[in-house]
């Protein structure tokens, strides 16, 4: 089959070199049986490939199940893949079917992989290798016959080295290996894409899209999707229900942009234009009046960022803590703390029943090694920038918990997709 057939049929975006270097893997291996590894940031597309594997494969007829992994609860996952029978555990009914069996004959997608619990991962590799497994509360082996897509947004090769995932678990995925990259590494692709979602949106919605400015199209161009092909198509859709008829310019695209250029080191910083930039403020005192709404919203949105790392960094300590010794922090920061209202933070305060320690001996307090980092990083006089302390409250999320991403956003008050945006601003991937 053609490629650009191939792709049209399978929703397949781009004709960027990287994008037929994947369409042309897919092709390859989608008609056989093994075993296939994607790996991409998140809204690269790694749902519709697994479809169009599983829709050009001897499976096609039979079903194609899709578990995000990591959106599944530690508690309950075995029972989700493997199924359970009745009286297994305590609201067990009835016995119940795993994916595993729903996918007998068919093809399992198992996106998020890399979030699958140890213990789980043992059981994934038994059914991975002999097609075998237990339902939750039986002794009794079943069998499936799926084949296996896997997809996952983090170096998994690090999780093994960093004891998070199993060796014998990752070689036995790691079969044929998709990179889906990012859109901002295929800018080539990003208007004709663009292109496509404005008319999909504009035949849906009954509207009319009269096109962008240049300017307009070097934002959409240079802009780093941090969401990729899915933001890409929730701005097109936006802009053709919210500037419905409008001819759409650069400070009209920017509001509908959330995250940052491949310019600047700040979220939602809009980049000024040239002409600003090199203006000679003793002969043109004045900005023009685009300039200076830029830098206007600029200041709204940088003091709406000031205010998450405060809750981020409230979270964490209280979180954190185990003593809760807040006097160890600088007076500023200290302040902060006092003042946070814990009422909006939905966080567990631990055994002491207590958000303070002021009542406790002075001798009882002993710092934690999260407390000494902490007080390391601050120092008596060093006051770190808004970028610091936020890279440094991640890193000690997922310290903490090994990695675990989701505890680790729950813990700073924030959702996992903006943890991975995060991820990616401060290079921690």
């Amino acid at each position: 089959m053609d490629r650009e057939v191939f792709q049209e049929q399978h929703g397949l975006l781009g004709s960027s070199d990287a994008m037929r270097q994947v369409v042309d893997k897919i092709m390859q291996v989608a008609k056989t049986d093994i075993t296939v590894l994607m790996q991409g940031e998140s809204g690269v597309g790694k749902d519709v490939t697994a479809r169009a594997i599983h829709n050009v494969s001897q499976r096609k007829n039979n079903n194609l199940v899709i578990v995000n992994c990591g959106a599944i609860p530690e508690g309950i996952i075995e029972s989700e893949l493997f199924g359970h029978e009745k009286g297994a555990f305590t609201g067990a009914n009835e016995s119940r079917e795993g994916y595993f069996e729903k996918a007998d004959r068919g093809t399992i997608f198992l996106d998020e992989i890399g979030d699958t619990p140890k213990n789980v991962q043992v059981k994934l590799l038994r059914v991975l290798e002999s097609g075998e497994f237990f339902r939750v509360g039986s002794s009794k082996i079943k069998t499936t016959d799926v084949r296996v897509v896997a997809a996952t947004n983090q170096d998994l090769w690090q999780l093994v080295q960093d004891g998070i995932f199993r060796e014998d678990l990752y070689y036995r995925l790691d079969t044929v290996k998709i990179h889906l990259p990012p859109l901002r590494d295929r800018q080539e692709d990003i208007i004709p894409i663009f292109r496509k979602f404005v008319q999909e949106s504009s035949s849906r919605y009954d509207s009319v899209f009269k096109g962008f400015s240049d300017d307009a199209r070097e934002l959409l161009i240079s802009y780093r999707w941090p969401g990729n092909i899915r933001e890409l198509r929730n701005v097109a859709e936006q802009l053709v229900v919210l500037e419905k008829s409008q001819f759409i310019d650069k400070s009209t695209l920017q509001k509908y942009l959330k995250g940052r250029q491949h310019e600047g080191s700040a979220d939602n910083l809009p980049i000024l234009s040239e002409n600003s930039r090199t203006k000679d403020s003793a002969s043109d005192p004045d900005l023009d009046s685009k300039d200076r709404e830029l830098i206007y919203r600029a200041l709204v949105e940088l003091r709406n960022d000031i205010a998450d790392v405060k809750k981020m960094f409230a979270n964490f300590i209280y979180s954190t803590f185990s003593n809760k010794n807040i006097k160890a922090l600088p007076p500023s920061v200290r302040n902060e703390v006092d003042n946070h209202e814990v009422s909006d933070m939905n966080i567990d305060v631990g055994d002491h029943g207590t958000l303070g320690m002021q009542s406790m001996p002075e001798q009882q307090e002993i710092n934690t090694p999260e407390e000494s980092e902490m007080e390391q990083f601050f120092g008596d006089d060093k006051i770190p920038s808004i970028e610091e302390t936020e890279k440094f409250l991640i890193e000690q999320a997922l310290k903490k918990f090994d990695g675990n991403r989701r505890k680790a956003s729950d813990t700073l008050g924030i959702s996992e997709r903006t943890l991975y945006r995060k991820l990616d601003q401060y290079g921690l991937e």
